[in-house]
């Protein structure tokens, strides 16, 4: 892919020191009171995060796909000049700016995924998604465009990432600045989304345990998933929470470190008091006064920041009909005028040209992006 090519227009620059300073907390550990700090219940109070596109909005973006569709481009041939919205621009630089150094999320509703073919829906998406970032893998088989849905693959598998299974998703983080979701059918029951802050996880382990926030900010190791970049081994190690520019920082997938636990005797075992504290983590985002839940319809699209928002899933129900069954499209952005990232974070990513997370990219594996599950 040409990276030159799908960068997305900067958007305003943020000044540092218009961003809160953290305050000091329990054992002179940081607090955060700033966009990313806030509570699901306080949210689920406000529409600002969600975005209805209007007809008009609708048929600019239907206009650009009928134009890519009739070109006859594959998906990673179109640019983002390619995706003519000009109406919608002064909003999504707004939702950008949200994403990035903002409260961490957006939600759009109103994809026409009924009546347009699986094409159809993958070139809005995918042309909506440029105008943020840049697409860059998501597994070892060089994904840029990424199916969610059942494959009946057993999530007790080492190597299989619960993306492919019906199966519950303990909250995480993604490896991009941000995580795209476009629903295009949903399950006969269940599969609802989740999300809570990260930042407010952070304040609300300080105020309560500060011995575990503590902990949290050393060294914990996961699994790759046999998905190894160049160079690195096959399992990576970075904190749960690290501090960096004003901001606190997040990154965890809990399975992948259990996984490591189970499968790999070179990464160091993990002490009662880093289980503990995880437990805490964990006890905190399904509070339901911190947490915010949603339910996709077709045509929503979820965005997400990986840095400030952890995202879970409940376990799901299919239909027993193949075309029937839950089905969503997933990107995974990188964004040149993110924040400023902890080089603990950097050097377990990896990064693209314009140093941003660069997903999961493995030598000799071209990308691809699937119109069909894979």
């Amino acid at each position: 892919m040409n990276q030159q090519a799908t960068r997305a227009p900067a958007a305003a620059a943020v000044n540092p020191e218009a961003q809160f300073a953290p305050e000091s907390g329990r054992d002179g550990l940081p607090l955060f009171r700033n966009e990313q700090a806030w509570k699901g219940p306080d949210m689920a109070g406000r529409s600002d995060w969600v975005h209805a596109f209007t007809s008009e909005e609708l048929a600019e973006i239907d206009g650009a796909v009928q134009r890519i569709d009739a070109r006859g481009l594959d998906i990673l041939e179109i640019r983002r000049e390619d995706f003519e919205i000009p109406s919608l621009m002064p909003m999504l630089r707004e939702t950008r700016r949200q994403l990035l150094h903002g409260r961490g999320f957006q939600v759009f509703r109103g994809i026409p995924v009924e009546r347009y073919t699986i094409r159809q829906s993958a070139i809005a998406y995918w042309g909506l998604g440029l105008q943020l970032g840049e697409p860059v893998s998501q597994n070892g088989k060089g994904h840029v465009l990424g199916h969610v849905t059942n494959l009946g693959l057993n999530y007790a598998d080492p190597e299989v990432r619960g993306y492919q299974t019906s199966a519950r998703l303990p909250y995480h983080t993604d490896s991009s600045d941000i995580v795209g979701l476009l629903c295009l059918r949903t399950a006969k029951s269940g599969g609802l989304s989740s999300i809570v802050s990260s930042t407010t996880i952070w304040n609300e382990l300080v105020e309560r345990r500060p011995d575990h926030a503590r902990t949290l900010l050393g060294e914990f190791h996961r699994t790759r998933w046999g998905e190894i970049p160049a160079n690195k081994q096959r399992y990576a190690s970075n904190p749960i929470f690290a501090p960096h520019q004003g901001c606190m920082f997040a990154s965890y997938v809990r399975s992948a470190i259990m996984k490591a636990q189970a499968t790999m005797p070179e990464v160091p075992r993990l002490s009662p008091e880093q289980i503990e504290a995880l437990d805490h983590v964990d006890a905190l985002a399904a509070d339901p006064s911190l947490h915010l839940d949603m339910k996709f319809a077709p045509g929503d699209i979820q965005l997400l920041s990986n840095h400030f928002v952890f995202h879970s899933r409940t376990a799901y129900e299919d239909w027993p009909e193949v075309d029937k069954r839950r089905h969503l499209l997933r990107l995974w952005l990188a964004c040149e005028d993110g924040p400023e990232l902890p080089p603990s974070m950097l050097e377990r990513l990896g990064t693209t040209s314009n140093g941003r997370p660069n997903g999961i990219c493995v030598p000799g594996v071209p990308f691809v992006a699937p119109l069909v599950p894979a």
